[in-house]
């Protein structure tokens, strides 16, 4: 058992008890966590699964909490085709009493998965995506990544005990991750705005025309050629990853409001597909 599970329940013997949809209010118990804005305390991220490589480039993690309270998720989506070229992120303040209940509410969660367990069992399903789980205070650094999390629904054959307790866990954790609103203290959660990123990962490849959908072409701001921008990436043999920050992302940001998914951005005679995807607080490079 972790030094702050012991001080959690040497103040709390009896408050922890409570019901599963009561906030979850560490009184007297302060988790040590970074307080750096770049400092990740939670995160959660589908990887994997049976998705286009465009999206595995600009998916953005389900859930990011970070030392100052910053809580960083995907926006609402827009319901149309093509989308807009720059994805929709949302961004919002918890409080230090939010932060300590989150971080109770993930250590605990990720206390119950034993050392031995890596895969938690076999799901018996194709293509689905893994949940990644990192947990990064009071001395823990922690990543589990459980493949179909999200389908488990009742116990699988063959699934040994320790798993199918250790995937209730987790999936009631990301499910009360996705619910705040219901069980934070009163006051922890600030009003939701965008986020507005400093730099951003820029996948750029041949134009990918679709005939019937016609689009505006957008010129590319600034210098420098498209067919040289970044360095092939690891997944595909199509797309160039770079990053721009400061006022080369001012710049292209301000140009890429202006597009979708589909423009054709102009370098010259040539024309390029630009994939965006907004670099989170503790992110860099591609």
């Amino acid at each position: 058992m972790k030094l702050h599970r012991l001080a959690a329940l040497a103040v709390l013997p009896l408050a922890l008890a409570a019901c599963a949809d009561a906030p979850t209010g560490p009184v007297g118990v302060d988790i040590v966590h970074g307080t750096a804005p770049t400092d990740l305390l939670v995160r959660v991220t589908l990887e994997g699964g049976f998705v286009p490589l465009e999206r595995t480039y600009t998916s953005v993690p389900v859930f990011s909490l970070y030392g100052d309270g910053t809580l960083v998720v995907p926006g609402a989506q827009i319901e149309i085709y093509p989308a807009p070229a720059l994805p929709a992120i949302s961004r919002r303040h918890v409080d230090e009493a939010g932060v300590q209940a989150i971080l109770l509410e993930a250590l605990d969660a990720i206390e119950g998965v034993p050392d031995d367990l890596n895969d938690l069992g076999s799901m018996g399903i194709a293509d689905a995506p893994s949940t990644a789980i990192t947990v990064s205070a009071s001395g823990v650094d922690r990543t589990i990544r459980v493949y179909a999390l999200a389908e488990l629904n009742g116990r699988p054959a063959g699934m040994v005990d320790a798993e199918y307790r250790a995937r209730l866990r987790l999936q009631e954790l990301v499910a009360r991750l996705g619910g705040l609103e219901t069980w934070l203290p009163d006051g922890s959660l600030g009003a939701e705005d965008s986020y507005d990123a400093s730099s951003a990962r820029l996948f750029v490849g041949p134009h990918r025309k679709i005939d019937d959908l016609p689009q505006e072409a957008v010129a590319w701001p600034l210098d420098g050629s498209l067919a040289r921008f970044g360095e092939p990436t690891d997944m595909s043999k199509t797309y160039r990853c770079g990053v721009l920050d400061g006022t080369d992302w001012t710049t292209v940001r301000t140009a890429a409001g202006r597009a979708n998914e589909l423009t054709p951005w102009t370098d010259g005679n040539a024309e390029y597909s630009i994939l965006f995807r907004p670099l989170l607080p503790d992110e860099t490079g591609c």
